[in-house]
């Protein structure tokens, strides 16, 4: 079996397959840095390394008559269409006056955005956005608006305002690689209350009150209260970091400051932790507005618009790792490859006491690059060890050992509807001072044409009772770069002998 991977991480859009929501568009979120825990151990020597997996799309679900809050939290009852765009009652101790002061000057200013199958006219997704025109443009997450971008033929967007106000919008802009969108409202009169952009040029302090609105589990729309702790660190775009809770459906609402002035959208939360919320900066909305002004409405699948900006985000993943030369990381004689700190976290186990005959050392790193591609991920890089020193096993017996947790790696064997089956090369190297076998394999996406996943498998070759077996994942790589990454984790490799 693969071994679990410790980033728990969800976009705060709803989700039926976790949290149990009514939402039937689901995916697995950009992943945001795990917490300082170890990565779990499984007790296989042979099971092989962890694979990288594409996101699963979750199937569409009706409403569930009670949903659980993130962990640690109550469970919440289940929305009532009828009540969608009413303010939720507040306990006169849950908020600060601020943040009921925040409250009543931004509300006029918010709306759900909701996802219909345009054929039955039922509810897909929700989310939250907010007006920032009087033209009425909404700034919104590009994961709460990405079926009116790749599948506009069967899905359409609603706005719906506290008052209960609805109407349509068109997507006229997206960023996939920061996960915003802007869209437009139709046939709207009454120009539209905005909210305005905190200045780039006034740093928040750490430590700083602030305040994330949106509409969690389609209940109604609500302030959740935090501090503002800096940007996350290792993220490969930039992520605020907050403080405070955010729940299913707040995504792409705003994040405000005591001014009630724009200073981030809401975007994920973790799982394994309490008040550990995420948020962009606010300067890429920005941005994208300003694009988005003078944009036509995107009527026809944006695929191709898409494949361009993952296009554009694996050459800077490319640049960045070839720029970054591996650390080394000691197992026994053998020196393996990991990230430069600032792009991936690694983590480690120690000899696995359930095969004391095999010395069995494991590490995991991952880099935060994941962006969201519609209802899967790509964009990750992973990379995973295990070493063995077997001296009393014996030569005959450590190889069939060691043969089989390297025929037990896991591809996409059969393809699925995002990506085709993989195609597999093999051979032997010595790129260095380690001849190793070595199995790349290649798996295209079939609507963004050029890209690629890429899995690396390297097993060393040159101790009869002791090995290294590598294993690097990458997700929306275009090939030529691919190889070059393969490359360039292939010459890391390296073994030391004893003095």
């Amino acid at each position: 079996m693969p071994l679990p991977l410790p980033w728990p991480i969800r976009l705060v859009t709803p989700f039926v397959v976790l949290l149990a929501c009514m939402s039937a568009h689901a995916q697995n979120a950009p992943v945001a840095p795990p917490a300082p825990t170890a990565p779990a151990s499984t007790a296989r020597p042979a099971g092989g390394l962890p694979p990288l997996a594409p996101g699963p799309a979750a199937p569409a679900a009706p409403a569930a008559p009670t949903a659980p809050s993130a962990p640690g939290g109550e469970a919440t009852g289940s929305a009532d269409p009828s009540t969608a765009g009413a303010a939720v009652p507040v306990p006169a101790t849950a908020l600060s006056r601020d943040a009921r002061r925040i409250y009543e000057l931004s509300r006029d200013k918010l709306v759900q955005i909701r996802t219909l199958l345009r054929n039955a006219d039922t509810q897909a997704s929700i989310g939250s956005g907010f007006f920032v025109s009087a033209d009425g443009l909404i700034v919104t997450n590009f994961h709460v608006a990405s079926q009116l971008a790749l599948e506009p033929e069967r899905y359409r967007g609603v706005y719906v305002t506290m008052e209960g106000q609805e109407g349509d919008v068109e997507l006229l802009a997206f960023d996939v690689q920061h996960d915003l969108a802007v869209l437009r409202t139709k046939a709207r009169t009454a120009a539209a209350p905005v909210l305005s952009f905190r200045p780039a040029t006034e740093a928040l302090a750490q430590g700083e009150r602030i305040y994330s609105l949106g509409n969690p589990l389609d209940i109604g729309f609500a302030v959740t209260e935090g501090t503002y702790n800096g940007l996350v660190r290792r993220s490969f775009y930039p992520r605020i970091f907050f403080g405070g809770t955010l729940n299913p459906g707040m995504s792409g609402g705003p994040a405000v400051d005591d001014a009630g002035r724009v200073l981030g959208i809401n975007v994920a939360k973790r799982l394994d932790g309490e008040q550990v919320s995420f948020l962009i900066p606010a300067e890429f909305a920005q941005a994208l507005v300003q694009r988005a002004a003078a944009a036509e409405p995107i009527t026809q699948p944006a695929y191709g618009e898409m494949t361009r900006q993952l296009t554009g985000h694996q050459q800077l993943l490319t640049d960045r790792f070839l720029k970054a030369p591996f650390r080394e990381q000691r197992h026994g004689n053998y020196r393996v490859p990991v990230p430069d700190d600032a792009l991936a976290r690694c983590w480690g186990s120690g000899r696995d006491p359930a095969f004391p005959g095999l010395n069995l050392e494991r590490t995991q790193c991952r880099a935060d690059s994941d962006v969201v591609a519609g209802d899967f991920n790509t964009g990750a890089v992973r990379l995973a060890y295990e070493t063995y020193n077997a001296p009393t096993l014996g030569a005959a017996r450590f190889g069939r050992m060691y043969s089989q947790s390297f025929a037990n790696e896991q591809f996409l064997r059969r393809g699925n509807r995002h990506q085709t089956a993989v195609d597999c090369s093999e051979r032997y190297v010595d790129p260095g001072s380690l001849p190793m076998r070595v199995v790349i394999c290649m798996s295209a996406y079939r609507k963004l044409p050029g890209l690629y996943t890429m899995t690396v498998l390297a097993a060393s070759t040159n101790q009869p009772t002791q090995g290294v077996l590598g294993r690097l994942d990458v997700q929306g790589i275009a090939f030529d770069n691919g190889m070059k990454l393969a490359s360039h984790y292939l010459k890391a490799f390296r073994w030391e002998a004893a003095p």
